[in-house]
């Protein structure tokens, strides 16, 4: 029988474990918090979005960084396989819009008791409170670590199932990191994820809790297109957030770092600018002693009204009749383009997820063990792989886990 230190009680950290307790080794999992799961708990809005029902080919699509990495993890323990391990421990599941896949019972807690349930089962032991401060190599092969307290603990092999720097008050402060640096490892530059994006303008505030559907969003770096979608967004009092603007954020957001970005927003995407002018055409016409302001009301919601009319620089006051061809045709443009300059991430405390870590060229895609060092493993968000929103990160953190705990469990 081996021994199996696991570091990080998270999403990874616990399939880990429960795989390695599977093949009969002794497996201690060290947690630095009071309990397991404390990002999990709060995925999802709290209902943990598990993993998503696309193809093989849709999860592929999803990771925005080294996806060709994840190759053998992804078909070595897929997403129909997550679903099939969590039924099998008597879990129900559900699909949802965009085939994410959640708990029948909208509750993370489920997820993380049902897990709990089975490290008890394989007789994982679990030592919460319990932060590592080192990981200690002798002769290029792990040897033992070394808790806060001071506590040396020798074992056959180390799993890091840390998590990135994203939702810091879970315990994901970047300790992984640091342990990799510390044996050898590369670290890529790290940025929050899947976060919400500051902007420019006055009016975002006045924006604020307005929340958009079916809505085409697209991002400029000069006049390069860099990003484009369409779906549902929401204004902060800061700048924009909602799911289609995480997912830019985790695509453009090295960008962001270095240079500031165009976001045009097209706020009628089923209708051409021609269709569009025509509509408006006629909303003037049918209602021509009508003051501007009250003829465009079924165009917009109440709180983007002002900020339009603002924008147009036509008098709000002005009769429908009265309106020019040219005032016309902008406030269709407009509406097609309304643009806002996007100038930064929000922090890692409101990141789902953190891009960038661990360099993955230096470890074994098949086995997530280290190429530098024997005996050191990497699992989950901690390594430099990140994916849109949708379930795509959790299989992600499965999936590497997985090939982790079939790895030491060999051994």
């Amino acid at each position: 029988m081996k021994r199996i230190l696991i570091v990080g009680g998270g999403a990874a950290g616990m399939m880990a474990a429960v795989i390695a307790g599977r093949h009969g080794h002794r497996v201690d999992l060290y947690e630095r918090n009071e309990k397991l799961g404390k990002k999990l708990f709060i995925t999802g809005k709290g209902r943990c979005n598990l993993t998503n029902a696309c193809d093989l080919d849709g999860l592929f699509a999803s990771v925005q960084r080294n996806a060709r990495f994840l190759y053998s993890s992804f078909y070595g323990f897929t997403n129909e396989e997550t679903i099939a391990f969590f039924e099998g421990l008597g879990l129900k599941t559900k699909i949802e819009r965009g085939n994410r896949v959640f708990p029948a019972s909208d509750r993370s807690s489920d997820v993380i008791r049902i897990l709990e349930k089975e490290l008890a089962r394989v007789d994982v032991h679990i030592h919460l409170h319990t932060r590592i401060q080192k990981i200690h190599v002798d002769d290029g092969r792990f040897s033992w670590i070394e808790t806060e307290a001071g506590d040396r603990i020798e074992g056959d092999a180390c799993v890091i199932a840390t998590g990135g720097r994203s939702y810091p008050s879970t315990g994901s402060t970047g300790d992984g990191y640091r342990f990799a640096e510390s044996v050898g490892h590369r670290v890529e530059e790290q940025f929050p994820a899947l976060v919400p994006m500051e902007v420019q303008e006055w009016y975002a505030k006045e924006l604020q809790g307005l929340s958009l559907r079916n809505v085409n969003v697209t991002l400029f770096q000069g006049r390069k297109k860099v990003y484009e979608e369409f779906g549902e967004m929401l204004f902060t009092h800061y700048g924009v957030s909602g799911p289609i603007i995480l997912s830019a954020s985790s695509v453009v957001g090295r960008r962001l770092s270095k240079a500031v970005l165009r976001m045009c927003i097209d706020l009628k995407p089923a209708l051409s600018e021609e269709q569009l002018d025509l509509r408006v055409l006629r909303e003037l016409e049918e209602n021509h002693k009508k003051q501007f302001q009250n003829v465009i009301d079924s165009l917009f919601p109440s709180k983007l009204k002002p900020v339009m009319l603002e924008l147009s620089g036509i008098n709000p006051q002005k009769r429908a009749y009265e309106i020019t061809k040219e005032e016309r045709k902008r406030f269709v443009h407009l509406i097609k383009h309304f643009e806002m300059t996007l100038t930064g991430l929000r922090d890692y405390r409101e990141a789902v997820i953190t891009s960038g870590g661990v360099n993955v060229k230096d470890v074994d895609p098949g086995t997530m063990e280290s190429k530098l060092m024997t005996g050191i493993y990497f699992a989950g968000e901690v390594l430099d792989l990140d994916a849109l929103t949708g379930g795509f990160n959790l299989q992600i953190a499965w999936s590497t886990a997985h090939a982790a705990g079939e790895a030491v469990g060999r051994l």
